[in-house]
């Protein structure tokens, strides 16, 4: 594991050296924060500094820097390579400024940020884009969760039957994210959140310190060129059990890994979700630790899941954790024509469930369950706070009269739900959503970069820190697209 133990080192390191680098070129002061400037008792309200650190890390983690991990683990160790170098240097850098930058524009959200210095053009598109990301997070969002928790209502023989009506869920999960969206920050938001934040660090260390007392033999960043026997040492009477041959035929490391792992590295619905925070902070000081800090902090929990996906898939740990039933059901489907590869038969869901309840017992069940339930429900849950307060800010329609956030918020999710019976009546609408939302998501961070880049441009400020970060995230996102219209 010494790829692994390095990453984790130069991760602390660029939060103690180059953070303080971004941190001085872009300069905080004394002056008066969004929330102590005009609080309004519903979005701008000062919390205090750890509580904002939560809920930001929460925000911008969810489920992404542990779904993302596992899938990047497909490329092999150059996910170790991005994970450090995306979080360090694009990462942390694009959450930081994106939030200094509300913060010195009284808590302007996204699109005002880019038609400020971009224009008024950009600023419209960006209303769009920006909207149509975070509505995607909220379908997404919902979907996964329930599907979840009706497969243990109805398999459950200590849980009613109904609990497992898929329909329940999604009801539910719709009247949490209303009340969230609605409600001031600090009320259910700020009191829930840092209890998720909290499960999902404790979950990442528990891990860490699994993987210091196993030591296991994973691939490191030299065998990138050479894959080939970690591959073959998980085929079984010539049938290539892995699969990671055919996914890379389909699946090119460039762009394919740096879209795949977005979250952990950079990703632009952060963006998104800075804007909130920034309305909380009481000194542009605290700026470093909140948005650099829980970029980094996310970085630290990729980098774990990753080491241990390259330990499921490349080193069997697979054998190890699964149930013996499980294990003997995978066996048997592998050995037919149409069998699947474990790639293809252990989605991230299932390598969290498996590894948590083998490696950490119970307790490592139930932080499994908060993995792969709570947060994407309190991602879908922030991302649709943002889209309220974007258009609000467009539209200047004062949110503090609960009527006016209903008449923001009510076709908002009426737009999420027509998302969400789409994908679930078109077979594979889940997928497709995912792929887009994906590929948006680092389109996004994009357009964040370059009006980052214009930003200390025009304040005479080192601009370099942010368009050498846009230019090769301009290269994927573009990359990616074509490969897909061409395909």
């Amino acid at each position: 594991m010494i790829s692994f133990l390095i990453s984790i080192a130069s991760l602390i390191l660029g939060y103690l050296i180059y953070g303080k680098v971004v941190e001085r070129i872009f300069g905080p002061d004394g002056r008066q924060t969004p929330a102590l400037a005009h609080p309004d008792g519903v979005d701008y309200i000062a919390m205090p500094t750890w509580k904002v650190f939560m809920i930001q890390f929460l925000n911008i983690a969810g489920t992404g820097p542990i779904f993302g991990a596992i899938m990047g683990a497909w490329f092999g160790p150059a996910s170790f390579l991005w994970i450090v170098f995306g979080c360090i240097f694009a990462g942390s850098v694009h959450d930081y400024l994106s939030g200094m930058m509300s913060l010195r524009n009284d808590g302007a959200g996204l699109p005002e940020l880019i038609g400020k210095y971009l224009g008024n053009t950009m600023r419209i598109i960006m209303l769009v884009f920006s909207l149509f990301l975070l509505l995607m997070v909220g379908a997404v969002f919902v979907f996964s969760p329930a599907a979840i928790m009706s497969g243990i209502g109805s398999h459950s023989p200590v849980l009613p039957e109904f609990l497992g009506n898929i329909v329940l869920w999604f009801v539910v999960i719709f009247v949490y994210y209303l009340i969230a969206t609605l409600l001031p920050i600090d009320k259910i938001i700020g009191k829930i959140y840092p209890v998720f934040a909290i499960a999902l660090i404790f979950m990442a260390i528990g891990l860490f310190v699994a993987l210091l007392i196993k030591l296991p033999s994973i691939p490191e960043v030299w065998d990138i060129s050479n894959m080939d026997s970690w591959m073959s040492s998980q085929s079984q009477n010539g049938t290539d059990l892995l699969g990671v041959k055919d996914y890379l035929k389909a699946n090119t490391l460039f762009p394919a890994m740096f879209i795949t792992i977005a979250c952990g590295a950079i990703s632009g619905f952060h963006a998104t979700q800075s804007p909130l925070m920034a309305r909380c902070l009481k000194s542009e000081k605290l700026g470093r630790p909140v948005f650099y800090g829980s970029m980094i902090t996310e970085g630290f929990v990729a980098l774990v899941w990753a080491a241990v996906s390259s330990w499921f898939f490349y080193s069997g740990g697979w054998r190890e954790v699964l149930p013996p039933e499980t294990l003997n059901e995978f066996m048997a489907q592998s050995a037919n024509a149409d069998g699947k590869t474990l790639i293809q038969y252990f989605n991230p869901p299932l390598v969290v469930r498996f590894v948590c309840t083998g490696w950490l017992g119970v307790f490592g069940g139930i932080l499994a369950m908060l993995g792969v339930v709570a947060a994407p429900i309190t991602s879908g849950d922030t991302a649709l706070r943002s889209a309220r307060l974007i258009i609000a800010e467009f539209f200047k329609f004062d949110q503090k009269p609960i009527l006016k956030r209903l008449m923001v918020a009510i076709p908002m999710f009426v737009t999420v739900l027509l998302l969400l019976i789409w994908q679930i009546s078109y077979p594979n609408g889940f997928n497709v959503l995912w792929q887009y939302f994906g590929w948006s998501n680092q389109t996004l961070s994009v357009f964040t970069l370059w009006t980052i880049t214009i930003f200390l441009y025009k304040y005479k400020k080192c601009y370099w820190i942010t368009l050498i970060p846009a230019i090769f995230m301009t290269v994927v996102s573009a990359t990616f697209i074509i490969q897909q219209i061409i395909s």
